[in-house]
């Protein structure tokens, strides 16, 4: 692109869901925190500069210049981040790259999808009603159904992940920032033959 619109600018957004402080960490909602630590390592620099509501970093991913994110609002208030980024970038929504948990899918199983519901997911939720549209594509890492009907959600979601589930997890996470690569330099369509499964 010839004129960049900011110098420095992003061309993506890459949203990682989480929630932030200690005691939600390694818990099954703060798996898009884990890809964006996982891609923070990668580039050997943190996701620590508090911006747009949101832990971000710069960086360049596959060819793209990429602003990480970890909101700080808390999950279900993830939108206001996305939002503030993407009328700051210019970014339109098929650039917002979203990766969530998802208690739909087995531990450790990706789906990547170019847009649709938030599924129950109160951070998809809000990111929809800020950006107005629901085309906007996503990484959802499954994290397992909760053990029985009864159960309550927030409970589950809020859960540490052990024995299988976290080693599991921890490939998954792996997996999940390699398909982050893969869907930034080869897009989705790619993305989606090689990590949905």
């Amino acid at each position: 692109m010839l004129f960049q619109k900011k110098a420095g600018g992003a061309g993506w957004l890459l949203v990682c869901l989480g929630n932030p402080g200690e005691k939600y960490e390694n818990t099954r909602h703060n798996v898009g925190f884990m890809v964006a630590d996982e891609l923070g390592e990668r580039q050997n620099a943190p996701i620590q500069k508090l911006k747009f509501k949101a832990l971000t970093n710069l960086f360049t991913i596959s060819g793209e210049k990429v602003l990480v994110m970890k909101p700080v609002t808390y999950m279900n208030l993830s939108g206001e981040a996305v939002r503030q980024a993407a009328d700051f970038y210019k970014i339109a929504p098929d650039h917002i790259l979203v990766v969530s948990d998802d208690t739909a899918l087995a531990v450790g199983r990706l789906r990547v999808r170019r847009g649709g519901s938030a599924g129950g997911h109160n951070g998809l939720k809000n990111i929809i009603q800020h950006l107005g549209t629901d085309q906007f594509p996503r990484i959802r890492v499954g994290v397992g159904e909760k053990p029985h009907p009864d159960y309550d959600m927030a409970d589950w979601v809020l859960g540490k992940f052990q024995g299988e589930d976290l080693t599991a997890i921890q490939k998954a996470v792996v997996r999940a920032a390699d398909c982050v690569e893969c869907f930034l330099k080869d897009g989705p369509d790619k993305a989606m033959n090689q990590f949905n499964g």
